[in-house]
Formats: structure tokens, C-alpha cells, sequence
């Protein structure tokens, strides 16, 4: 690829994942509300796309309970609750990197790096904190509703880290593991898209990206 001025990449699950267990903290929730358990962490997933922009982390944990609770026909979704205890449950330092994340931030050194995450920054800053990455990006670029800012797919956040780069959508590709935020917004500014799905299966994606890599261990390949 020439001509690249600048690549964004995203953080939660496409450079870095969890070491915890997420389905187990989803049963802790429940657990801790003394709650009979009504959905799944895949039911979680699947109902993110549906709720509304959440203006903190509580809030999407909110949305995301009383959304599972609704297509479980579950009345009193004690969704409040169990965003609380689920939050009480999480460590934002418990974190790793995906295969290749090292290698992939070494490659992008060459140009300007941002990072450009659906995460707002008291939680995300913990994490690259922990993978030692903060100094990695020239820029970074939050979630934050009260700010302006909201999550992808949205074009802000995209336009927000071009304008700190001063750099042009044509001459940037973006790095994402989500169709949904990563793939479908930079494709929607002008951005080339590179999709590493962390655990979808999607045979032919849509929308679709410029670049699929199954590992972030490939992306030296297209630069």
C-alpha cells in the first residue's frame, strides 16, 4: 500500500482480549442480584446493535440487560442492578494481547497511529496502561457522548482522529475486529477497512472490508 499517512486501530478484540471469563461474569451478575439468569453473554452480543448510544459504561450495561430481558419476555429485568454487579465484577487490567498486536503496532510506527475505540478513557487507558501501549498513538480517541463523541459506526470518532493527524480518510486505512463499528464506519468516511474478526464467522461479510486478515500477525503484508 502507498501513499498511507496515518492507521487507526481499535482496541477491545482486535489488540488486545479479556482474560477473563466473560460468561462467567455474566452468571456472577446474576448471582450477586440473586436473580434467576434469563440470558447469555452471546444473547448480550446479539442485542447490542439494537440499543441506544449509552452515555457511560453503566448505562450500555443498562441498555444491554434490559434489551436481553426483553426478547426473553422477562418483565422485571433488574437491569440497574446487574449492570452494577457486573461492573463490580470486571477488571479492566486483566487484558492480553491478540496474536500479532506487538508486531502490528511495530509496523504502523512507520506513519501516524491513533487509536480509535468504542471504550471511554477512564476504562480504555487502564488497559493500555497494563499492555504498556499508551505512548504507541499519537492520538487517542475516546467514547464520549457528553463530549460529542459517540461510538462508532459513527463518523466522529473517525473524523476527530483525522483532524488531530491532519491527515486525509483517502490516505488511512483503519484496523477493526466489529462489521458493525469498525468495518461499516470507516467504509461510511472514506476510510479503507481492515476487518480481523476475533470470533465471527462470516463466510461473506457485510459490509465489506477492503482487507480480511485472520490474524493481526498478517498485517505487515498489506502495508
Amino acid at each position: 500500500m502507498t501513499d498511507l499517512d496515518a492507521i487507526l486501530f481499535d482496541l477491545d478484540s482486535t489488540l488486545c482480549v479479556s482474560d477473563q471469563d466473560e460468561e462467567a461474569l455474566v452468571a456472577e451478575a446474576f448471582d450477586r442480584v440473586s436473580v434467576e439468569q434469563y440470558c447469555t453473554l452471546d444473547d448480550i452480543v446479539a442485542a447490542v446493535d439494537g440499543i441506544p448510544t449509552a452515555e457511560t459504561p453503566h448505562e450500555f450495561y443498562k441498555f444491554c440487560f434490559d434489551a436481553t430481558a426483553r426478547n426473553a419476555g422477562v418483565e422485571d429485568a433488574h437491569a440497574s442492578e446487574l449492570a452494577s454487579a457486573y461492573e463490580a465484577c470486571l477488571d479492566h487490567s486483566a487484558v492480553s494481547f491478540r496474536p500479532g498486536a506487538k508486531a502490528a503496532l511495530e509496523a504502523a510506527s512507520e506513519t501516524n497511529v491513533a487509536l480509535v475505540t468504542n471504550g471511554d478513557e477512564e476504562t480504555q487507558t487502564v488497559k493500555l496502561e497494563t499492555l504498556g501501549i499508551t505512548d504507541a498513538f499519537d492520538t487517542h480517541v475516546f467514547v464520549d457522548p457528553r463530549g460529542g463523541v459517540p461510538p462508532k459506526p459513527d463518523p466522529t470518532p473517525f473524523e476527530r482522529a483525522l483532524s488531530e493527524l491532519d491527515v486525509k480518510a483517502e490516505n488511512t486505512i483503519h484496523v477493526g475486529d466489529s462489521l458493525r463499528a469498525d468495518v461499516a464506519g470507516a467504509n461510511a468516511f472514506g476510510i479503507d477497512s481492515v476487518w480481523v474478526p476475533y470470533e465471527e464467522r462470516v463466510t461473506n461479510p457485510t459490509p465489506e472490508p477492503m482487507y480480511t486478515l485472520p490474524s493481526l500477525a498478517e498485517f505487515p503484508t498489506i502495508l
